[in-house]
């Protein structure tokens, strides 16, 4: 398994990285940022996180395709997701029925509430 404090985070709104690596870093956690799947998928063969965050909103290669690649591959499945996204429609159809991916370990919806993010990585990373 991957180092028990290193996130990664990966979403394309520096903003929203900005604040999660802050919020993360404070509570020891050391944090990876990717803004797009090419970028997280380079990343993750480099270091291996206990965890990643997802945007499933983004440009490029779609956080919807970044989920399937990991979970579809055995270097990676067994790391925890939590899907990040502003939008309770892209959830709707993010896993299509014919494909058998497994839902993610957690799911949040943005603006991002701090409490509820640090205790679900608490719960996935223990």
């Amino acid at each position: 398994m991957g180092d028990p404090k290193t996130i990664l985070i990966v979403d394309d709104e520096p903003d929203v990285c900005t604040y999660i690596c802050t919020l993360l870093e404070d509570h020891g956690y050391t944090t990876i940022s990717a803004k797009d799947g090419e970028e997280a998928l380079g990343k993750l063969q480099a270091v291996s996180p206990a965890l990643i965050t997802l945007d499933i909103s983004m440009p490029e290669k779609s956080g919807v395709r970044l989920y399937r690649e990991i979970k579809e591959d055995p270097r990676w499945k067994k790391i925890p997701i939590i899907i990040i996204t502003g939008i309770s429609d892209d959830f709707q159809k993010f896993i299509p029925p014919r494909r058998q991916v497994p839902p993610p370990e957690g799911y949040l919806s943005k603006p991002i509430n701090p409490e509820e993010i640090l205790e679900l990585i608490q719960k996935l990373t223990s």
